[in-house]
């Protein structure tokens, strides 16, 4: 009898041992709300990792983040955003929440974010066109950061804010700067396969504590402050629960060393196959570090992308091609979008390759050989 090899993930989550003591808290202390002090304890950890003067709002998701930072600038019926379109869909859905256009911008080649040069474009072109957008939403790509130092500056130029996406870049850094500092509004995702979790849940990053309060305000159902229940507007159900808290608390005690563990995997991965004639990866440039959240890789055809993920999941081992861009995305058809061609290559070439923090050696090993094998037939 033929036994099935053990299943190794793309990015499972990886408990450090105080996540459960933390959720013990809350029970016995009937702390069972979205609010409470774990949520206050995490809020206060992020910020001090983040090392900055910033404010920390836990929600229930980076979606839910991008969602209140748009309401939070005005965002409405009717108005443009500029997206990043080499993203996953949850950075440009709530665009269309708030009844807004999303205009899609391509990628730089060096880091696979949004290309300044295209954003400052489609910036030119709609404003000509009578309709200056209302924000930008750049992403820093697999942990990899964007080019924040020429995006703040075409940001501060035409005045339109930025959005800073740092769902998959919890400790990665740009001129040493923590991504997640380095737009007007910036969002965190905990979801079950980032590189700390709180099973499902994200926070709002702001400067002004009077955003913050805008944004819990938001977030818990927009009630107003009366005795009976009483909204003067749109509320939402955004906020992160004490409970789902206390694993977040848990996990930001083991941060450090789950980025140690995503860039550790890079490095194994790098010595082992860049010797390979057919694959490369994406390097850190000056200034930049990255966690290294997943560790992605090119190969020089679709055909060979497709033959080697085949090859692994035929091993039970998950991979996954690169985000396919949002405007060859069918929900994203009729936006509009400023493109080179960047994006669609990483799509039809990339792959993620596993990269939780708990892959044991022999893990690793199992991957890259049969990486070898497959492209040495």
């Amino acid at each position: 009898m033929i036994t099935e090899k053990t299943k190794i993930w793309l990015s499972s989550p990886h408990m450090g041992g105080q996540e459960e003591w933390y959720v013990k808290q809350a029970f016995d202390t009937n702390w069972i709300a979205p609010l409470g002090p774990n949520v206050n304890l995490l809020e206060d950890k992020i910020a001090a990792f983040l090392h900055e003067d910033v404010e920390v709002a836990a929600v229930s998701s980076g979606t839910a983040a991008i969602h209140l930072a748009l309401i939070l600038l005005g965002v409405s019926n009717g108005d443009d955003v500029l997206c990043q379109s080499f993203t996953f869909s949850a950075s440009a859905n709530p665009i269309l929440y708030q009844g807004a256009n999303p205009i899609f911008v391509d990628s730089e080649k060096h880091s696979w974010n949004i290309c300044p040069d295209l954003l400052e474009e489609a910036i030119v072109e709609r404003i000509k066109k009578g309709k200056k957008p209302k924000a930008i939403i750049a992403v820093h790509l697999y942990g990899i950061p964007y080019d924040a130092l020429r995006i703040n500056k075409i940001s501060k130029k035409y005045d339109i804010p930025v959005i800073e996406d740092s769902a998959e870049a919890l400790g990665s850094s740009y001129l040493g700067i923590k991504c997640g500092t380095l737009g007007d509004f910036s969002i965190l995702s905990f979801n079950g396969n980032k590189i700390i979790t709180t099973s499902g849940g994200g926070a709002l990053i702001s400067k002004s504590k009077k955003m913050k309060e805008k944004a819990i305000h938001l977030a818990t159902q927009a009630r107003d402050d009366a005795p009976h229940y009483q909204h003067s507007k749109t509320g939402y159900n955004y906020r992160m629960s004490n409970v789902v808290a206390g694993i977040g608390c848990g996990q930001m005690e083991v941060l450090s060393e789950r980025i140690a563990q995503r860039r550790r995997n890079y490095q194994f991965y790098k010595e082992q196959l860049e010797v390979l004639p057919r694959i490369s990866f994406l390097e850190e440039k000056e200034g930049v570090f990255s966690n290294r959240w997943l560790t992605t890789v090119l190969f020089d055809s679709f055909y060979t992308r497709e033959l080697v993920r085949t090859e692994l999941l035929k091993d039970n081992i998950e991979s996954r091609p690169l985000w396919k861009p949002m405007h060859l995305q069918p929900v994203f058809a009729e936006s509009s979008a400023y493109v080179n061609g960047v994006s669609q290559d990483l799509f039809e070439r990339g792959l993620c390759l596993p990269s939780g923090s708990n892959l044991e050696e022999a893990d690793l090993f199992r991957i890259t050989n049969l990486i070898k094998n497959t492209l040495q037939k």
